[in-house]
């Protein structure tokens, strides 16, 4: 698939970015190239990526050894991309690929990890951040989240203000190369760098199904959900609505109310 042959109805071209340089610590092996119902994990990222019409281009980084690999998935799967050799960390990673997109106007940054992303929470996203400036895919917690210092708790947060961060997170291309050159630290995600710069950066709702494959444990939920998401072929596997029946707070409802941020 060309992604430069897709309509551009703003007429401000939108790049994905999507990172599979990671080292896979914590799964024993590159979760990148598990297989998952007749892919690799980052091939079901890549394919989101490729229906997600507001896609102009694609920027896939990858570790120094995974060049090759990399390009021969996208010629199986028929999509036009630019395979680049990320850094030891995600912030390099991230830059690397912002610094090869020079055409676009806004990002996409995604975990290639994610594999369950679908063209909706992509489109979604991009919409969101035209009306914002910058927005991420995150979803309320579920959890009740404990402070520890030591084994020992010292705090617990109030759960309604909580919410856990995903990707995809989407920024203008220029606001996200400036919060990197400006960085200090290092950080988990790409808002928190655009944070620091004290930049707003706004949620909209993503999907509690959009999990992140880390451990062997997540790979088995991901076969289910897209086992789940063949027999419903009209909804994907992270599809989901915002209205919870009540099932979150008021105050994360309102967070999700474009209207309250005129």
């Amino acid at each position: 698939m060309s992604f430069g042959s897709k309509s551009d109805r703003s007429g401000e071209a939108v790049a994905g970015i999507i990172l599979a340089a990671g080292s896979s610590n914590r799964m024993g092996f590159d979760k990148m190239w598990a297989p998952l119902e007749g892919l690799p994990v980052v091939g079901w990222t890549i394919r989101a990526f490729a229906a997600a019409p507001s896609i102009r281009s694609l920027v896939v980084a990858v570790p120094s050894t995974g060049e090759a690999r990399m390009r021969e998935l996208l010629l199986q799967l028929e999509v036009a991309a630019r395979v680049v050799v990320g850094g030891e960390q995600r912030q390099d990673s991230v830059r690397c690929a912002l610094e090869a997109c020079t055409d676009a106007e806004w990002v996409v940054v995604h975990d290639g990890a994610r594999a369950l992303i679908t063209a909706d929470v992509i489109e979604r996203g991009i919409g969101e951040a035209r009306v914002t400036g910058a927005a991420i895919a995150a979803v309320p917690t579920t959890d009740t989240i404990k402070i520890v210092d030591a084994e020992r708790i010292v705090g617990t947060p109030d759960r309604g203000t909580l919410w856990s961060a995903q990707t995809p997170q989407i920024f203008r291309r220029d606001l996200l190369l400036r919060a990197h050159q400006a960085a200090t630290a290092s950080a988990s995600d790409d808002a928190a760098i655009v944070e620091a710069l004290g930049v707003p950066v706004w949620v909209y709702f993503g999907a509690y199904g959009n999990i992140k494959i880390t451990t062997p444990v997540d790979l088995q939920i991901a076969a289910t959900l897209l086992t789940a998401a063949r027999s419903s072929p009209e909804r994907g596997p992270t599809d989901e609505k915002e209205d919870d029946g009540g099932a979150f707070p008021a105050s994360a409802k309102r967070q999700l109310s474009r209207r309250d941020r005129a």
